[in-house]
């Protein structure tokens, strides 16, 4: 099943996010479930939060996935939402 993780950064956490942002790139290397990713951005083109679609088996492991995230351990977001997803459009 497919699941967007949604994520809010930590108001003032970008430090945070730099600094765990090559053990979060080597997690989703590692784990093998990363559909796509990227970070979200505010209007300045500042790293705000992250967008990441999960390809695994039920919203338990989506969750067990978010959970051992670098960047969840790390305690850079306010907010994660865990989103069943419906692929429609591929290009």
């Amino acid at each position: 099943m497919l699941v967007a993780l949604i994520a809010r950064d930590r108001s003032g956490a970008l430090e945070t996010r730099k600094a765990n942002r090559d053990a979060h790139l080597a997690y989703i290397d590692a784990t093998g479930v990363v559909e796509q990713a990227g970070p979200l951005l505010d209007e300045d083109d500042q790293m705000i939060g992250s967008l990441v679609v999960l390809d695994v088996a039920d919203m338990a492991a989506a969750r067990t996935w978010a959970d051992n995230d670098p960047y969840a351990k790390a305690g850079l977001f306010q907010t994660v939402d865990l989103i069943p997803w419906k692929r429609v459009i591929q290009r």
